[in-house]
């Protein structure tokens, strides 16, 4: 047995809200809609990770997702320009990333980071 896929479920009312932070913004595609649940993702091989922290690495809360993008810088001008709030970085840490966290539309903690 192996493990093919893992999927973070966010409970919500508002589905259509993730439509601008996850597709427009970090440029995911749709992959499922049925009304009561939609799914975005890339059909690109991904890697199957889960992880669990007691902080989210120099002093920062533990986010609820981390997204890996190939470009942070990008994707914090995309992520101001579109209006979500932004709690952290950018900033290079000291293990070789490039990050920032911002908050999706549901309230959850967003790390978006890039390896340098």
């Amino acid at each position: 047995m192996k493990v093919i896929r893992i999927v973070a479920n966010i409970e919500t009312e508002k589905i259509e809200a993730a439509k601008c932070f996850y597709q427009d913004v970090l440029g995911l595609e749709l992959l499922m809609d049925h009304g009561w649940i939609a799914s975005y993702g890339s059909r690109e091989e991904m890697c199957v990770q889960v992880s669990f922290a007691s902080e989210g690495g120099a002093g920062t809360p533990v986010p609820d997702l981390s997204i890996e993008v190939d470009h942070v810088d990008t994707a914090f001008e995309r992520m101001t320009a579109a209006g979500f709030p932004i709690e952290y970085g950018p900033v290079n840490e000291s293990w070789g990333v490039r990050r920032f966290y911002a908050r999706d539309p549901y309230g959850k903690l967003i790390n978006i980071v890039a390896y340098l």
